[in-house]
């Protein structure tokens, strides 16, 4: 199996918005603003269903949010 990396814009589109901190978004989504930093950094993948309510939070698609790239 090929190592593939989840790869997200959640702090870019968070920003964009620009009326949402992290612990705003974290709160939205029912996690901890520490989590939340986590995902921004891309340390942490989120379940699917995290991922679904930032989407939901940021008005945007799963999609947009998350993605997947083959490391090389």
């Amino acid at each position: 199996m090929k190592d593939i990396q989840v790869k997200n814009s959640v702090k870019i589109r968070r920003i964009e918005l620009g009326h949402l901190t992290q612990g705003d978004l974290a709160k939205l989504v029912g996690v901890t603003r520490q989590t939340m930093n986590l995902i921004e950094a891309q340390k942490y993948n989120p379940t699917i269903k995290v991922c679904l309510l930032i989407a939901a939070a940021l008005e945007t698609s799963i999609e947009t949010l998350f993605w997947m790239e083959d490391e090389a």
